[in-house]
């Protein structure tokens, strides 16, 4: 088994290091951007993003593809069929990371995973946002109830057959209260839409 080198050893003693490593860790524990690029060259370090690294060894949760988005695009909110997918809501399987970002922000460029983008503007951007950790990354995610309002709202996006599917579970499976969602539909203007739904179930 070949021996680690000094930097790497030195990445696996701090107590900071997290499942992804930003560019500024290293930099902070005193790690050159060539040994960066030595590391990544010997397979001791894998570079997953744009100043994104994470140790080969390290085992990560399902929910490991947030967890980088969440390092890249602190700003931005896990959303739609992401956040279904992250609530058990639903069969989505997305293929791509949905976040959402204000209407304003500069968008942010993710080389991996790949992800869709959103833009929300005011309340409906900032109502809801729940803070998680996800393989030691902060994620902000929208909630059960505020990501099935999003689902009506971005109906022609997404598809109105998946926002009925992500309403009826989630009423049966209790994933939210009524007040709840119904708080969530009036901030995103889905009242009208969503009510003759709600009022079968």
């Amino acid at each position: 088994m070949a021996i680690p080198s000094r930097p790497l050893r030195r990445i696996t003693a701090s107590r900071k290091v997290k499942a992804v490593i930003p560019a500024r860790s290293l930099a902070e524990q005193a790690i050159h951007p060539q040994q960066v690029r030595r590391l990544v060259e010997r397979g001791e370090l894998t570079r997953v993003g744009r100043g994104q690294y994470v140790l080969p060894a390290s085992e990560h949760s399902e929910n490991f593809g947030l967890a980088l988005v969440a390092a890249a695009a602190r700003r931005s909110v896990v959303c739609l069929l992401s956040a279904l997918r992250f609530h058990n809501i639903g069969t989505q399987a997305p293929r791509e990371v949905w976040i959402a970002v204000e209407r304003g922000d500069t968008r942010p460029r993710i080389d991996y995973p790949p992800v869709r983008i959103a833009q929300f503007t005011g309340p409906a951007f900032k109502f809801g946002i729940e803070r998680h950790t996800i393989d030691g990354v902060p994620v902000r995610i929208y909630s059960a109830a505020k990501t099935v309002a999003d689902c009506f709202r971005f109906r022609n996006k997404i598809g109105l057959d998946i926002a009925l599917e992500a309403l009826r579970e989630g009423v049966r499976e209790r994933r939210f209260t009524r007040d709840e969602l119904w708080a969530a539909a009036k901030v995103c203007r889905v009242t009208v839409v969503m009510r003759p739904y709600l009022e079968v179930l």
